[in-house]
């Protein structure tokens, strides 16, 4: 029976933690303002849909024609995500800004290179959606949409947060870092489970 328990927080818990898309939004909402910046979460919503759906097509076929590929699949998302968590766990008080324009173009191209989304999705569809809904081609293009928009809620909550939270990641940062790198951990461990 699918786990929405464990889909919703293994998507909610990776969409939240810094990553190009969040880091970005920060940055650009903290110079520019929400409003300014608004675009550029545009930008990253529309590619992150565009990503999405690419990587649900490929992880469907990839799992009708090597049925075996779920579990090394698992097994590399659950390597990722303790990778991720130790890295989020080490990730200095200090948050590096990336000056560049907030733009719609620059969102949507950033989704393109931005290797977190391809892991975010792979590790989705082969993990908690393709073992329920392999070939369901509806509610694939659903699950498609739905990460994307978890990412972009969260990009938005980042750059609605700006500088507040920038304060809040360097006053707060060890115990913050902590929180996500065990939450990180229960996504992994849960893969199996």
């Amino acid at each position: 029976m699918f786990s929405w328990l464990n889909f919703l927080s293994y998507a909610i818990v990776t969409a939240v933690t810094p990553g190009p898309n969040n880091i970005m939004s920060m940055s650009n909402a903290s110079r520019f303002g929400f409003r300014q910046s608004f675009s550029f979460n545009l930008g990253i919503w529309v590619g992150f849909s565009f990503v999405m759906l690419v990587c649900t097509f490929f992880c469907n076929t990839l799992s009708i024609l090597i049925p075996k590929i779920k579990v090394p699949m698992q097994i590399v998302g659950a390597l990722y995500m303790l990778w991720l968590a130790w890295k989020t766990f080490k990730t200095s008080p200090i948050i590096e800004e990336n000056h560049s324009k907030s733009s719609f173009g620059s969102g949507l191209v950033l989704q393109f290179i931005n290797p977190k989304i391809y892991i975010y999705c792979i590790v989705s569809m082969q993990a908690y959606i393709l073992p329920y809904f392999q070939g369901q081609w509806p509610a694939l293009i659903f699950f498609a949409f739905l990460l994307a928009f978890i990412g972009f809620i969260f990009t938005l909550c980042w750059a609605i947060f700006g500088s507040v939270c920038k304060l809040l990641f360097s006053k707060y940062a060890k115990i913050t870092n902590a929180i996500m790198a065990l939450l990180l951990v229960y996504c992994a461990v849960s893969l199996f489970f």
